[in-house]
């Protein structure tokens, strides 16, 4: 264990990159990024969403707290696996940025050292807003701690070969937060991702990411901004892009609905005179079914276990347009229990549910043959937002409560 952090001074150590000149050189100048999500961004996830046009992607938070003890093989193992050499990879696994929650700089930096051979960059959660991060004192709960976060992410900057990053929510106002994305900046982050939501902004309260105060943060640093909130489809990406300035656009939810979030969307933007014709929803807006499916099979080839319980919320969430509708099979889904240390065995029974759901979807997708598929599109009445043929993977959405109210809900 470490004993004294050395202090934030002149180093003589080899200068590694630093804000754009990482940005670029070492990251490849991504813009379609997906969110460190706890349990669900995992290393089967990655690869699946790296087919599918995801440029950087971030681990699941670790708990440094609980990392840091090397003795903890098995947490170790779940949240970071070094032993099969899967994770991390230079080949089938980066760029990767690992994202830490922590409260001690020391902690904190040990953790980090562990995996910095492994990953671009690392990255500290300050934006978590659930009820466990305000008992474990981090994630947005550190937001008015200002002295260390500080020292969080200089002792990184100060002390680790690769870069550190920051993901963050905003204040009430603009200027509290352009004050707090300068001073991440001054600790040392080379990029920052700013949350356009407030702490309180969660469940059923989530409503709408403020995108003008994102464009204030992105105005006021000198290092790349990454925007995250309020995308759902590619033209909000190119939305997000426009209004805000930003360098990336990072998406939690609405890649998880639909992993092909990303597809094809330089190749054929959002004012392509073809963007709505049959093949190219089909490529940002595949069979659910068959992404569930693709996705079993990369858990089976995988020697990196994967948590029984990101295997079942990727199913439940990949496939929500066809369950909310084939009740039996929703309810299937849900008894299905494996033991998470034969998790491969057990695959069939999450597969036989697939497959059945599969069956059923190209059923109906063959009974709606010869309309094309931007004539299936509605709107949900509440949102405004348009929902895609039951089918197809897309975005899972929630009114607010002020559009609940709006429409007499």
């Amino acid at each position: 264990m470490m004993t004294q952090i050395q202090a934030a001074e002149p180093s003589t150590k080899p200068q590694k990159p630093t804000g754009y000149q990482f940005y670029r050189d070492v990251l490849g100048s991504p813009k379609y990024i997906v969110a460190p999500m706890v349990d669900q961004s995992e290393l089967a996830w990655r690869r699946l969403s790296r087919r599918y046009g995801a440029q950087l992607i971030y681990t699941p938070m670790i708990n440094a707290k609980m990392f840091v003890d090397a003795g903890n093989k098995t947490y170790r193992t779940a949240n970071f696996d070094l032993i099969h050499g899967e994770e991390g990879d230079p080949k089938t696994d980066r760029p990767l940025v690992v994202q830490f929650c922590a409260n001690d700089p020391e902690q904190l930096l040990i953790s980090a050292k562990v995996v910095e051979g492994h990953c671009e960059a690392v990255d500290l959660n300050l934006g978590c807003p659930q009820e466990i991060a305000k008992r474990g004192y981090y994630g947005s709960f550190l937001q008015d701690n200002w002295d260390l976060i500080y020292k969080l992410i200089n002792t990184l900057h100060v002390n680790l070969s690769i870069p550190v990053t920051a993901k963050f929510r905003v204040f009430p106002t603009v200027e509290k937060t352009v004050e707090y994305a300068k001073m991440l900046e001054r600790a040392g982050a080379q990029i920052i991702t700013c949350h356009g939501r407030l702490r309180e902004q969660r469940g059923t309260n989530t409503g709408l990411a403020d995108w003008d105060k994102i464009k204030a943060v992105k105005e006021a640093v000198s290092i790349p901004v990454f925007a995250n909130g309020n995308i759902l489809y590619q033209s909000d990406i190119d939305a997000c892009l426009k209004a805000t300035g930003c360098d990336g656009v990072m998406s939690a939810e609405g890649q998880l609905y639909n992993p092909a979030l990303f597809a094809g969307i330089d190749n054929i933007p959002v004012d392509h005179p073809d963007y709505d014709s049959d093949e190219n929803i089909l490529r940002r807006h595949p069979k659910h079914a068959d992404l569930a499916l693709e996705y079993l099979d990369i858990v089976m080839e995988l020697e990196t276990t994967t948590s029984v319980s990101a295997i079942k919320g990727h199913l439940f969430k990949i496939m929500r347009p066809g369950l909310v509708r084939e009740t039996d099979l929703r309810e299937k889904l849900g008894k299905v229990k494996i033991d998470g240390k034969r998790v491969k065995e057990g695959l069939k029974w999450y597969r036989a549910v697939c497959e059945e759901m599969k069956e059923r979807m190209d059923r109906d997708a063959k009974a709606a043959e010869g309309t094309p598929l931007k004539d299936l599109i509605t709107v949900e009445p509440i949102t405004g937002i348009k929902v895609m043929p039951h089918w197809l993977a897309q975005p899972y959405f929630r009114p607010t409560p002020e559009q609940k109210k709006a429409y007499g809900t």
